[in-house]
């Protein structure tokens, strides 16, 4: 409907203007789309109500991401790294798995095909991982199996970083073929249970057992096992992982400040565009609706007063008339009445 009638969907507000005009004129719009029932739309507009609560008005609207920006090299040919600070986001998790779900579809929408190349051009690495699925919508698990399936041939890798396999859905863990586990320790039933599950994940090696390998890392130490030739998984081996050349914790604000002065993308993102569209014509329409009724209700004003003014004048006469007979009458009753008692 908003497409139909030229309405701009870009934020919150667009949506829930869009949303009231629906249910204002359900009758009318049933007999171009069907049965619009208003029970629907208050249900939708409750699982706004969700994201409200959540600041999720601050964070849809334009400018929106540009994915392209994302693949972006520098000036000596390599890639840029970006981090998506969402220490504050992961806590509205209904707005971060809307985000993820929104970007993940851009992604598998817009690349191109491009076949199995020797580098990929964007890899994204979803830390903490358990929180993007723990209680996600099966939309956003659908959507997620979908594009690591296929995103492949796009030249796009995605890599889900988390403690426990177990965080992630089976229908996804099946689709990933690079995996790096560091140690898990044993000591509950439900450790052990995912001590299994992150063995059977990995193709075994005949020199040792990958279930009892996993309690005996050392710190440093990790079984790795990665796609070979032909996408053929790699038997997996217990190795040595390079110590971190970054720095290790949350940047301070100094420095975040100092990393976005040097981006090419520096203003880009930071303010807001809050330009006409759905919210705003609608706003028009129902003021300019309103303005009209009330020229037409001044129109019938005079009408309905002369009208009002016949009927109290007619009514007004028969009204002395009576009272003027009821008042002769009584008159020559009390007069009667003190005469004769006079009389008497």
């Amino acid at each position: 409907m908003a497409d139909d009638d030229g309405l701009l969907l870009l934020d919150l507000k667009d949506l829930q203007a869009l949303l009231r005009h629906v249910e204002e004129n359900a009758e009318e719009l049933s007999g171009r789309y069907g049965l619009v029932s208003k029970q629907s739309v208050a249900a939708v507009q409750r699982k706004l109500l969700q994201f409200d609560q959540q600041d999720g008005e601050k964070f849809f609207g334009e400018p929106a991401l540009q994915i392209a920006d994302l693949m972006q090299r520098d000036s000596e040919g390599r890639g840029i790294v970006h981090l998506l600070a969402a220490d504050r986001l992961m806590q509205s998790p209904k707005v971060y798995a809307t985000f993820l779900l929104w970007m993940l579809s851009e992604l598998f929408e817009n690349l191109p095909e491009v076949g199995d190349m020797e580098k990929p051009k964007l890899v994204f690495f979803f830390d903490e991982a358990h929180l993007l699925f723990d209680e996600a919508p099966k939309v956003l698990v659908d959507k997620v199996e979908q594009v690591v399936r296929l995103i492949r041939s796009k030249g796009v890798g995605i890599y889900f970083v988390t403690q426990h396999p177990q965080d992630i859905p089976e229908t996804v863990l099946s689709q990933l073929g690079n995996r790096v586990q560091h140690a898990l320790r044993a000591f509950t039933p439900r450790d052990q249970k995912a001590v299994r599950a992150a063995a059977e994940t990995m193709r075994p090696n005949p020199s040792f057992k990958t279930e009892e390998v996993i309690t005996q890392l050392k710190v440093g130490e990790a079984l790795v096992s990665t796609l070979e030739d032909k996408g053929v998984p790699g038997v997996v081996d217990r190795t040595l992982i390079c110590p971190p050349a970054s720095q290790i914790g949350p940047c301070s604000e100094a420095e975040r400040a100092q990393a976005q002065s040097k981006s090419p993308y520096r203003g880009m993102y930071d303010k807001s565009i809050d330009r006409q569209s759905a919210y705003e014509i609608l706003t028009a329409r129902a003021e300019q609706q309103r303005k009209q009724e009330q020229a037409e209700e001044a129109k019938e004003a005079p009408k309905k007063k002369s009208r009002t003014g016949n009927r109290q004048g007619y009514g007004e006469a028969v009204l002395k008339s009576v009272l003027r007979s009821v008042g002769s009458s009584l008159g020559r009753q009390i007069v009667r009445g003190i005469l004769g008692s006079i009389l008497k």
